[in-house]
């Protein structure tokens, strides 16, 4: 399944990214899917330590897609919103 998001940008950053970049839609979707991979390799790995770790698993997915896909895992949004709650006197 893909989810389609809409970046809208000013006329400025337009030409900006015009400037440095053969297509702006390309850099756009090549710097989202580069920051996906990123986070998807940091959840990967912290999952498998988690898994390496825990005498009872037994076998670890060799799909990282999947093991991102049944992390338990929280969103950016929910942690700060945590952390927030958590400031309030």
């Amino acid at each position: 399944m893909a989810t389609t998001y809409t970046v809208s940008i000013a006329d400025a950053e337009k030409k900006a990214l015009e400037y440095i970049a053969l297509s702006v839609q390309d850099w756009i979707d090549n710097a989202v899917d580069n920051r996906a991979r990123i986070a998807i390799d940091e959840i990967y790995n912290f999952e498998v330590a988690r898994m390496t770790a825990d005498p009872d698993i037994t076998s670890i997915p060799a799909d990282k897609d999947a093991v991102v896909l049944a992390a338990d895992i929280k969103s950016a949004a929910t942690r700060q919103a945590e952390a927030d709650a958590a400031d309030k006197p």
